[in-house]
Order: C-alpha cells, then sequence, then structure tokens
C-alpha cells in the first residue's frame, strides 16, 4: 500500500493528517455512525480548542499512521472513522470524549495512541478516570506542604526539648539552692 502513489489531495490529507499525528500528545480513534451533524459540532465544541476531532478516510488515515511511525492501529480503522487529535490535556480529553459517548451511545471509542503507544478503548476510559493535571498539581503542592510543615516541627522538636530541659535545670538548682539556705 505504502508503493502505491496516490493523486496530490490526497497526498495532502495524508501529509496533514501525520502531522497531526506528530503533534499529538495523543489522539482516539472513534466511530460516529449515526450522529447528527449537531451533535458532531457539539463534540468539537465540548472538546476544547487545544483537541481537534477529525473525520478521515480509514486508508488515508493508516497511511498518515504509518508515516508519523505509529503501529498497531490498523484493526481500528474499519467504519466511519474520526480522529481527535489532543494538544492539550489528555485526561480532560478523554473525559469529554467518555462523556460525551456516554450521553449519546452511537459515539463509539475504539482507542487510541498515548505517547507513541497504542492503546485500547479500555485504556483510554482508564485515562478519563484519572484526575487532571491541575488536580494531581495542586495535592503534590498539598503533601509538599504537609512534608515541609512536618519537617519544620521535627526540626523545631529538639530545641523545644533543650529549652524545657533547661528550665528544668533551672528550676532544680533553684530548689537545690533554696534548700541549702
Amino acid at each position: 500500500m505504502a508503493d502505491k502513489p496516490i493523486r496530490a489531495d490526497k497526498a495532502t490529507a495524508v501529509a496533514e493528517l501525520t502531522e497531526s499525528f506528530r503533534n499529538a500528545g495523543a489522539t482516539v480513534l472513534t466511530e460516529y455512525r449515526g450522529l447528527t451533524v449537531s451533535q458532531l459540532t457539539q463534540l468539537r465544541r465540548s472538546l476544547g480548542k487545544e483537541t481537534s476531532y477529525t473525520v478521515a478516510k480509514n486508508t488515508l488515515a493508516k497511511r498518515a499512521a504509518t508515516d508519523a511511525g505509529i503501529s498497531g492501529l490498523d484493526e481500528l480503522f474499519t467504519g466511519p472513522t474520526a480522529l481527535t487529535f489532543v494538544s492539550g490535556d489528555v485526561v480532560e480529553a478523554a473525559k469529554g470524549l467518555r462523556d460525551f459517548a456516554k450521553a449519546n451511545p452511537k459515539l463509539v471509542i475504539k482507542g487510541g495512541v498515548f505517547e507513541g503507544k497504542a492503546i485500547s478503548a479500555a485504556e483510554v476510559t482508564k485515562l478519563a478516570d484519572l484526575e487532571s493535571r491541575e488536580v494531581l498539581l495542586a495535592k503534590l503542592a498539598g503533601a509538599m506542604k504537609g512534608s515541609m510543615a512536618k519537617a519544620a516541627a521535627l526540626f523545631q522538636a529538639p530545641l523545644a526539648q533543650t529549652a524545657r530541659l533547661a528550665a528544668a535545670l533551672q528550676d532544680k538548682r533553684e530548689k537545690e539552692g533554696a534548700e541549702a539556705a
């Protein structure tokens, strides 16, 4: 198939898809059979500006994936296929697709590519179940703040113990001095 020459317009489409595969942090393949144009428009809007949802011919998309160095997707290129190219937060895009598919069962998540490796539909769902990058960073910051507070308390403890020991020694000396007098 790679040896067969293609028309200029198809070559341009393959080149654009190849570039999209290379630039995307992740790509999710879906089947959109039975969805209306307004539903597809709604889906595109719900995915945000950093994610594009492109309907493509399977033969062109398969060739573009191969040209981009991606393997393991050939069996997913059946039926009407749309490609979701994610440039932003992969988790948010996966959540958007999952939620839209729940509301519109005609959208079927077939699988995709994440970090250069083919993933199944179940793995896309697992990505959607993760918390967003912002939430994970906030949790990390909270954990680090808690660790710093513990460390400060740990460093402060010997000083407090030394101060209590000095006060106890002083009290003992004062008592001994009072008894001796």
